[in-house]
């Protein structure tokens, strides 16, 4: 692809994400082109029909929202030719003003980890995000490196902590050598880079967690933004974002996927609208 001319980020990824709250709010739109939603739109099930999917995600949005959250492993599935599709929609969702956080999940150690933030990352990197998700289960500390990259390059890191899926909560909720919970161990870890104001390490919390089962402090991540699946389709409610986040409500990033991408583009617009008004209900209570 020919290189495309970056903006400037002079500020760092959390004060950027307060602007957008601000003047945007904090629901987050997935971009989830999967199969079966490709079907249900009547779209080929290829890396251009992804692209058209998310073209009209991406262009619905603008005015609505400030934050999109491409599923990368949606774009992989398709090869080259999917990720040469992302890297367009990247470039398109960075200049029509959002910030973009890429679903990546992406975790390993040494070098091998110092590719993956060159990649999303860096400024002169293939792929435009201003934050991505990382896995901490090699060790929290091997994000190290990572996290100091994504610094000086004014981005964002958000970690898997406690995730909405039923079957983490086995090792989430385990206990290590110091007696706390993994979820745990990692939300401290994440907070310890996060010392005032909204900070640019971040947590990956769904709305199905359990903060007690967890030991998790929310008053000890007041400074943390987390991103936060589980809402609409997954079952957990935008219009209870307040009850279920509590002290954490207002560092919080509502991501919703399946619900308003619903069963074809038409009305797709409104459903973002709809999405963003339960969840101003919801931060109201």
């Amino acid at each position: 692809m020919h290189k495309t001319e970056r903006p400037l980020l002079p500020t760092s990824f959390g004060e950027r994400l307060l602007k957008t709250f601000a003047s945007s709010g904090q629901l987050c739109v997935g971009m989830d082109p999967s199969v079966e939603q490709l079907k249900k739109w009547g779209l080929p099930e290829s890396a251009a029909g992804a692209e058209k999917f998310c073209i009209q995600m991406i262009d619905n949005c603008v005015g609505e929202i400030g934050l999109l959250k491409p599923q990368v492993s949606f774009f992989e599935q398709f090869g080259s030719e999917g990720f040469a599709a992302l890297e367009r929609l990247l470039v398109r969702a960075s200049e029509a003003g959002f910030i973009v956080i890429a679903d990546a999940k992406r975790g390993d150690i040494g070098t091998t980890m110092d590719g993956y933030a060159r990649a999303w990352l860096s400024t002169e990197g293939p792929f435009v995000a201003d934050a991505v998700t990382f896995s901490p289960y090699l060790g929290a500390e091997s994000l190290d490196p990572t996290i100091a990259f994504a610094s000086r390059n004014s981005k964002g890191v958000f970690i898997l902590a406690a995730t909405s899926n039923p079957e983490g909560k086995v090792l989430q909720s385990s206990v290590s050598e110091n007696q706390r919970s993994v979820a745990s161990n990692v939300a401290s870890y994440a907070a310890g880079f996060n010392k005032e104001s909204m900070g640019s390490v971040g947590l990956v919390i769904g709305a199905q967690a359990n903060l007690i089962d967890m030991a998790i402090d929310p008053k000890k991540l007041i400074h943390t933004p987390i991103l936060a699946p589980g809402f609409g389709t997954q079952g957990a409610k935008l219009s209870n974002a307040r009850s279920i986040f509590g002290d954490l409500a207002d560092v919080t990033i509502y991501s919703v996927s399946r619900s308003v991408a619903g069963e074809s583009s038409v009305g797709l617009r409104e459903r973002v609208q709809i999405a963003k008004a339960e969840l101003e209900i919801g931060l109201s209570r």
